[in-house]
């Protein structure tokens, strides 16, 4: 079983920068792909960005790419997701996620553990 806590989340101006990181226990991942998704009041969950097993591959939504960075340090058996110039818009609760395959995913129903989340808010 894996674990993972989310942690970096908080208020921030348009324009400001957060990191976010999760943290996996129980087991490591340094196998999975990993992902991070975002849920906003009243809207679906969608896919923000995924890792493969390596770090060799990374995938964007179309509404972050540029923006955000996805990384992650299997030695630590952890993945970060550097935000820069966010934007009201990217105000949500966002949620790390992992995908006990290699290749990453953008479809949330292929990642089996999932964190609690972390608020981002972004203001105006």
């Amino acid at each position: 079983q894996v674990q993972l806590v989310e942690s970096g989340g908080g208020l921030v101006q348009a324009g400001g920068s957060l990191r976010l990181s999760c943290a996996a226990s129980g087991r490591t991942v340094s196998g999975y792909a990993m992902g991070w998704f975002r849920q906003a009041p009243d809207k679906e969950r969608e896919f923000v960005a995924a890792v493969n097993w390596n770090g060799g591959s990374t995938y964007y939504a179309d509404s972050v790419r540029g923006r955000f960075t996805i990384s992650r340090d299997n030695a630590k058996n952890a993945v970060y997701l550097q935000m820069n110039s966010l934007k009201p818009e990217d105000t949500a609760t966002y949620y790390c996620a992992a995908r006990p395959r290699g290749d990453a995913s953008t479809w949330y129903l292929q990642y089996d553990y999932w964190g609690q989340g972390t608020q981002v808010t972004v203001s105006s």
